[in-house]
């Protein structure tokens, strides 16, 4: 889904450049141009920057959590 139609900024886009390593506003403006023009992207650019940081965070927090189940196991 778009969300900034001035710039032509999807969704996915968006959530491309959070796991690359933007984590602010103002990155996203920068790499991608959101909010640059009209600004009503702003909100829905926002809610999606902080749902994709919080997947990310999740993410990274399962990946580090030991996964090897031998000692358990004997």
């Amino acid at each position: 889904m778009y969300v900034c139609i001035c710039k032509g900024v999807t969704e996915g886009a968006l959530r491309e450049a959070v796991y690359q390593g933007a984590d602010r506003m103002r990155d996203l403006k920068a790499c991608l141009g959101v909010t640059e023009q009209c600004g009503l992207c702003a909100c829905h650019a926002k809610q999606v920057l902080d749902e994709t940081l919080s997947q990310k965070s999740q993410l990274q927090n399962f990946i580090s959590q030991p996964t090897c189940m031998c000692e358990t196991a004997a």
